[in-house]
C-alpha cells in the first residue's frame, strides 16, 4: 500500500514491481479497479491507453500491450469484467481444464446468487447462479469451476440434449474427467429438467462407454430388443492386445464404432490387421461408421441382429424371458 514517507520514486518502483505481478499472473490483462488499488491514477491509465501501449478491453478492463488475445487473456478478461467472485464455468472452464476440438461461442462466467451483475457484454455470458460453493473453484490460473463441476454444469445448461451428451463424452473421452468424478457431482443436483438424461448418459459412461456413437449403438440395441455387449472388451492376440469397443462374447461378434479417425491411413491399416486377426481367431467382426448411425441405423442394427442369430442367439426366446 502507498504510504506518506514514501518518495515518489519508491512508490513507482513499487506500483511497476505489483503490475509486473498482475500482468504476469493475468496473461497481461488487468482491472482498472487492479490498477487504482497498486498506485495508478485514472489519468496516468488514460494516458497510457492514448499513447498506445496499453487497450481497452470491456468495461472493467485493459491490456498492457496492443497485440492479439491469447485464449488465457480473452479468459481472464472475462472473469475480471464479471468481479471479484467470478469464475469460468461450464463447458468454457472445460476447455481451460484441456477440452479439445470443441468450440465455445461465449465465454460463460458465473457469480453467487445475489451478487451484482457488472457487465452483459456481447462476448461474455455473466450468469447468477445458487448451485456456487467454495471448493468448486480451481484457484491455480484463471478462476474456473473444478472439471466435474463445469461438465455437469455444462450439460444442464446445453442447448440440446445431444449437446449435453456430447460434452459429457467428450469430456470423458479425452480424460478431462472420470465418469465417477460426475457421478458424485450429479448426487448434487436436486431438480432439473435434464438431471435424468444426464444420470442415464453418466452410468454408460462408468460402464466403458467412450464416444457419442458408442452411447447411441447401446441405446439402439435396447430399442430393438437386441442383447447389449460388453463395452471396451480386451483381447489378447499373437500381435498384440486389442481394445474392442464391443463385443458378445456369447456368440462370438464383436462390433468396432469408425469415426472419422479410423479413416486416417496409418489407423486404416492398424485396424485392417486387427480385424484380420480377430476374424482368424474365430469372431464375426462387424463395423459401424458413425454416419451410418445417422443415415441408415436400420440397415446396420438388422445386421447385427442376423449375425447373433446365426451364432445362436434366439430373439424368441430373449423376448419370452
Amino acid at each position: 500500500m502507498t504510504t506518506q514517507d514514501e518518495a515518489p520514486v519508491q512508490r513507482r518502483a513499487r506500483r511497476d514491481r505489483d503490475l509486473d505481478s498482475l500482468v504476469e499472473e493475468q496473461a497481461a490483462v488487468v482491472a482498472r479497479r487492479q490498477l487504482y488499488a497498486i498506485g495508478f491514477t485514472r489519468a496516468e491509465v488514460r494516458w497510457q491507453v492514448r499513447a498506445r501501449r496499453w487497450q481497452l478491453l470491456g468495461r472493467h478492463c485493459l491490456v498492457t500491450h496492443t497485440g492479439p488475445l491469447t485464449v488465457e487473456a480473452q479468459h481472464w478478461a472475462a472473469v475480471l469484467e464479471g468481479g471479484p467472485r467470478a469464475m469460468i464455468d461450464g463447458e468454457s472452464a472445460l476447455v481451460l481444464a484441456g477440452l479439445e476440438h470443441y468450440e465455445v461461442a461465449r465465454i460463460r462466467v458465473s457469480v453467487p446468487r445475489g451478487a451484482r451483475i457488472r457487465h452483459r457484454g456481447t462476448g461474455v455470458d455473466i450468469r447468477q447462479t445458487r448451485r456456487l460453493m467454495p471448493d468448486d473453484v480451481v484457484r491455480g490460473g484463471v478462476p474456473r469451476t473444478r472439471p466435474a463441476v463445469a461438465a455437469v454444469r455444462a450439460a444442464l445448461w446445453a442447448r440440446s440434449d445431444r449437446q449435453a451428451e456430447l460434452l459429457l463424452t467428450m469430456a470423458v473421452q479425452q480424460s478431462v474427467v472420470q465418469p465417477t468424478e460426475l457421478a458424485g457431482e450429479l448426487i448434487r443436483v436436486r431438480r432439473d429438467r435434464r438431471r435424468l438424461l444426464i444420470n442415464e448418459v453418466v452410468l454408460e459412461l462408468m460402464g466403458g462407454v467412450q464416444s457419442l456413437g458408442e452411447l447411441d449403438v447401446v441405446r439402439g440395441c435396447r430399442e430393438r430388443g437386441i442383447p447389449e455387449p460388453d463395452k471396451q472388451v480386451c483381447r489378447r492376440t499373437r500381435e498384440g492386445t486389442y481394445y474392442l469397443d464391443f463385443r458378445w462374447s456369447q456368440w462370438n461378434i464383436a462390433l468396432e464404432v469408425d469415426g472419422v479417425q479410423h479413416a486416417w491411413a496409418a489407423n486404416l491399416v492398424n485396424e485392417a490387421l486387427r480385424h484380420n486377426r480377430l476374424a482368424i481367431d474365430g469372431d464375426v467382426v462387424l463395423r459401424l461408421p458413425v454416419i451410418g448411425l445417422r443415415a441408415r441405423p436400420e440397415e446396420f442394427f438388422a445386421q447385427i441382429a442376423e449375425a447373433l442369430q446365426r451364432s445362436g442367439w434366439n430373439p424368441a426366446s430373449a423376448s419370452a424371458a
